[in-house]
């Protein structure tokens, strides 16, 4: 009998449980999955929690409910991975031996990395919406708030869903003009990058929103510490950035395990091909989704592109053929851009976002890089199809591989 191990059961995880526990023979291998608790966060809707639009309770499920039959499922912190021996040590004594094992364990939101920025006015006047208990108290501070300096800021990349910052300043700005108050804010967006924008056709064709909704752009703002007391952020080349309210996006790492087992960058992501994903240290390791350090956005389409590479390889490579597919880069996002209007992009390794239709030539129903209620619409439907289909394993009518049809070549 052969054993899979997964560790983590999140958006990567849970799919790859789900796709390939049909592929895979029960009488000659077995399927575990591991994780920290049983419940399943939709990542995706944080972002809604603090502008009312969703509760806690519309982002939580039971993990149990997308997991198939014949795979599992173990509940405790991970320890330490020893690749030299096959297997897992969990912190409570448990050890779990593998023939291969898949880490899909994302990455995490860690302020405790930037000086000053868990001390004075934490959860008061300094913010993030990365975890559950960060939006709901984001949610109850802003239902509270009188007004003053708002400030976005990034503290580092890569961090999971890039867009998810750009999209709460479009947020914030229609929120407080529905409370009638958005002169009474001043909104300033602080990246450490030169623009907001790093592709050019991007910037060409979404900068001006940002000058619409009056949203002051501070870039190459790299943050080195934090003064709660004075709010402010002060950047490496010491200069300063007041605020009344800051909403950060924390430092994203990896894992802990993954550095104590010497799997992992800096970062604690996991270098592998970027095509198969397989380790470029073991060959029977393989890092999915978030936990594994390749070039394109750290996103939930990410994780279901990969994984429907991934599922077509695994089978192949176990049986000692080559793996045959290679995954692309390939990542689309919608943007929340406020007043019931959206935007979506489209990319990959070595295509920037164009505009265009999507997923059907000439008809969508989803434009790129424009601002529609259809994609508004597309943003919102997604949680019912993420829990519905996506994480059972339930084909998608949509490639893995990036589709140039539809798409608007640039000059």
């Amino acid at each position: 009998m052969k054993k899979l191990v997964i560790l983590g059961a999140g958006t990567a995880g849970t799919i790859v449980a789900s796709k390939l526990r049909p592929r895979l023979d029960e009488a000659e291998w077995e399927m575990t999955i591991v994780d920290q608790d049983g419940v399943h966060i939709y990542q995706p809707g944080l972002l809604f929690i603090p502008f009312g639009i969703y509760s806690e309770r519309d982002v939580k499920r039971p993990r149990k409910d997308f997991l198939p039959a014949g795979v599992s499922v173990v509940t405790g912190e991970i320890d330490l991975v020893e690749p030299d021996k096959n297997r897992v040590l969990l912190e409570d004594g448990t050890v779990l031996d593998y023939d291969y094992l898949v880490v899909a364990t994302g990455t995490h939101a860690r302020p405790d990395q930037t000086p000053g920025l868990m001390e004075e006015g934490w959860r008061d006047s300094i913010h993030e919406f990365y975890t559950v208990d960060g939006a709901v108290a984001l949610a109850e501070r802003l239902k509270t708030w009188e007004g003053g300096r708002l400030v976005i800021n990034i503290m580092e990349f890569p961090f999971k869903c890039p867009v998810a910052p750009l999209e709460f300043t479009f947020l914030a700005d229609w929120w407080f003009q529905e409370r009638g108050m958005r002169d009474d804010v001043d909104i300033v967006y602080a990246t450490p990058m030169d623009s907001v924008f790093t592709k050019p056709i991007a910037a060409k064709h979404l900068t001006h929103l940002l000058e619409q909704k009056k949203v002051t752009v501070e870039p190459d703002f790299y943050v080195e510490s934090v003064d709660g007391d004075a709010k402010k952020l002060v950047s490496f080349d010491e200069r300063e950035l007041p605020y009344d309210l800051l909403v950060t996006v924390p430092v994203n790492m990896g894992a802990e395990f993954v550095q104590r087992s010497g799997l992992g960058d800096e970062l604690n992501h996991i270098p592998v091909d970027n095509g198969t994903f397989l380790s470029t240290k073991h060959d029977n390791i393989f890092a999915i989704g978030d936990a594994a350090d390749i070039p394109t956005s750290k996103a939930g389409s990410v994780a279901h592109f990969s994984v429907d590479v991934f599922a077509e390889n695994f089978p192949r490579y176990v049986q000692g053929m080559a793996m045959l597919e290679r995954f692309d880069g390939h990542a689309n996002c919608f943007i929340e851009s406020g007043h019931g209007r959206g935007l979506l992009i489209d990319f990959n390794y070595d295509t920037e976002p164009l505009p265009g239709k999507y997923p059907l030539p000439g008809f969508g129903p989803f434009s790129l890089l424009q601002e529609t209620a259809a994609n508004h619409w597309g943003k919102m439907m997604f949680r019912w199809i993420y829990f519905n289909i996506l994480l059972k394993g339930r084909e998608m009518p949509l490639p893995a591989q990036m589709m140039m049809a539809g798409k608007e070549l640039q000059a």
